[in-house]
């Protein structure tokens, strides 16, 4: 289905695309928004997970 999507043609015409419809001004903002989006997830998927600290509540019985 999506064999043929990143062949440089294609990305062009996604680029004109998406220049048209948000501008010259502000396509580096989002381009720096996926970015940073980009960079976060991966970093939280190299993360290992924090094992949640487990409580133990004592009672007293007679």
């Amino acid at each position: 289905m999506f064999e043929g999507l990143l062949q440089p043609m294609h990305l062009l015409v996604i680029f004109g695309i998406a220049l048209l419809v948000f501008g010259p001004k502000k396509l580096p903002e989002l381009g720096k928004g996926l970015g940073d989006g980009i960079r976060g997830f991966r970093t939280a998927m190299k993360e290992e997970p924090k094992p949640e600290p487990t409580t133990t509540i004592a009672t007293h019985r007679s």
